[in-house]
């Protein structure tokens, strides 16, 4: 059978048309570019506070403790989830998500100014925990709610790539602070770093817009919730895994300096190889959920991240530690790009699912507010031997109740995809 020469031109005109992005594919794919920004700058700022840890100990609040100035991140990163999850959730559904962006932008550009400008352990509370903690909470919920309204197929993969701007963040943020700091002091570093916030910020403010709102507000709590044994289940878990999963985050380069064993710059970027690593952390295994289920990826590699926590105890090397760093990042960054997937997976009545996420982040929240401080009293007090022990704790305890959630999901059944 022959084929005509026009005919065989319109074929392939038409291959080159279907190989082009459809325009609903591309704005799906804005989402995911704007997400992504929300998520460098958002938990990219929670996952750079190491650096400052670091920096605070040292030179700025050097007559500060550890856990003093750990409370710093914390509330940050508790006012995170907490204003992120509880509070933003009905602003969002009424529609106002360009306004979170906005005032959210507005905030952390603001606070991060006046970071610049503190002197004193209270002012830089406000500025850096109080103000950039709010602003990054307006952040979260159009981060998390906007990009699975664009996808239906791959939407745990869609959204590892968004949530892995929050790695980048992480990483970028420290070398930025690391190479600045030291030729044009903390003033103008900080001042840098806002004005990347400011252009990195502008993208989702343009590009992002639901692609449908709730037809009424959701309700801020809804506690029968509490009764389905899975979702309660995760939430304890969640509550104990952000007590314990960024510990290291804060506390890796002080020991590596304190204890001798790593010396110059390399001591400094073991939080920014933490964060590379949780890049891929956030995206490979998220292929894995999309065919076995959230939870029983999220389960063994918490599990995983209990071992690494005690087994930081024996580290006394600079190989040690860079595996450590690697390790650690990576399998850290599964759990915290699972948590919505899992949540998703258990929410008893999926009407609800926006109030049963902002309420089991809110509540978890707390654990972030704790965990670290408390790392950092257990420091002053006992050494990195009990902060090592609290790290690897708070992850076994947050496994075993994911693990729970699994199986009253499920029943004894091995196979099954939750």
């Amino acid at each position: 059978m022959s084929t005509s020469p026009s005919s065989a031109k319109e074929g392939k005109g038409n291959m080159k048309e279907n190989t082009n992005p459809s325009p609903r594919q591309f704005t799906a794919n804005i989402q995911v570019v704007g997400s992504f920004f929300l998520f460098f700058n958002s938990w990219g700022f929670a996952n750079a506070y190491g650096v400052f840890q670091t920096y605070y100990e040292t030179d700025l609040l050097r007559h500060e403790s550890p856990s003093n100035i750990s409370w710093i991140g914390s509330v940050q990163a508790f006012l995170l989830l907490l204003v992120g999850g509880l509070l933003t959730g009905p602003l969002f559904d009424a529609g106002y998500v360009q306004h979170l962006v906005a005032f959210g932008s507005f905030m952390v550009v603001f606070g991060m100014m006046m970071t610049s400008l503190c002197q004193t352990y209270w002012q830089v509370f406000l500025a850096q925990g109080i103000t950039v903690g709010i602003g990054v909470g307006c952040l979260l919920i159009p981060s998390l709610a906007i990009v699975p309204q664009y996808f239906d197929k791959h939407r745990a993969f869609a959204m590892g790539v968004a949530i892995s701007g929050s790695s980048i963040g992480g990483v970028l943020y420290p070398i930025i602070f690391l190479r600045l700091q030291p030729k044009i002091g903390f003033p103008w570093t900080v001042r840098i770093l806002a004005f990347v916030a400011l252009v990195t910020l502008s993208m989702p403010l343009v590009g992002m817009k639901p692609k449908k709102l709730p037809p009424t507000p959701r309700k801020l709590f809804d506690w029968p919730a509490f009764k389905d044994k899975p979702y309660t289940f995760f939430t304890i878990g969640e509550f104990f895994g952000f007590a314990g999963i960024y510990i290291p985050f804060y506390y890796v380069t002080s020991y590596a300096q304190q204890r001798g064993i790593i010396e110059g710059q390399l001591a400094l970027y073991l939080l920014v190889i933490m964060n590379a690593a949780s890049t891929f952390g956030r995206v490979i295994p998220n292929f894995l959920a999309d065919k076995t289920g959230p939870l029983n990826v999220a389960a063994p590699f918490t599990a995983v991240c209990a071992l690494l926590g005690f087994c930081w105890v024996a580290i006394e090397s600079t190989a040690g530690l860079v595996v450590f760093a690697v390790l650690y990042g990576f399998f850290t960054g599964t759990f915290i790009s699972l948590c919505g997937p899992c949540i998703a997976s258990l929410s008893p009545n999926l009407s609800a699912l926006g109030t049963h996420m902002g309420m089991s982040f809110g509540l978890s929240g707390f654990g972030l507010f704790l965990g670290s401080p408390v790392a950092g009293a257990l420091l002053s007090q006992y050494g990195f031997t009990a902060v090592q022990v609290w790290c690897g704790a708070t992850n076994i305890a947050a496994a075993v109740f994911i693990l729970a959630a699994r199986l009253a999901a499920s029943g004894p059944k091995l196979i099954f995809k939750a």
